[in-house]
């Protein structure tokens, strides 16, 4: 058995209650734990986050330098337009960055409180044909 077990992807928030429903509502998942000042949510897969209330919590500024990345996420997805509608509806707003190099089509957004994360295209594979 393993000593140390993964726990949560913690973000600190000024309003931890509004950000976990836009992950919620994102992931489709559903809140495990809630105190004043802590909010836990599982996905459908296992993936799971907390959100810290933190009143003083400033919004990374990736990719502008200042206030850089404090913590990144990627999310795999099989529909990135579909995916993108759905984090802009949620209060979500996509970040302008420059296409990754690299064989993964992503796309960078920020969520309602200002936390970076990334939607990446699974993409398919297909058996080698002879």
């Amino acid at each position: 058995m393993a000593l140390v077990k993964a726990g949560f992807v913690v973000l600190d928030c000024a309003e931890p209650e509004k950000l976990a429903v836009f992950y919620k509502e994102l992931l489709e998942a559903e809140e495990t734990d809630a105190t004043a000042n802590r909010v836990e949510i599982r996905g459908a897969d296992g993936f799971r986050l907390a959100f810290r209330r933190d009143v003083n919590a400033t919004p990374p500024s990736w990719p502008r330098p200042e206030n850089s990345l404090q913590a990144h996420i990627d999310f795999v997805v099989h529909d990135l337009d579909e995916a993108e509608r759905k984090v802009v509806e949620l209060g979500g707003r996509p970040l302008d960055t420059k296409d990754a190099a690299g064989p993964f089509e992503e796309r960078g957004y920020a969520d309602p409180a200002g936390h970076s994360f990334t939607l990446r295209l699974i993409t398919p594979t297909a058996p080698k044909q002879g």
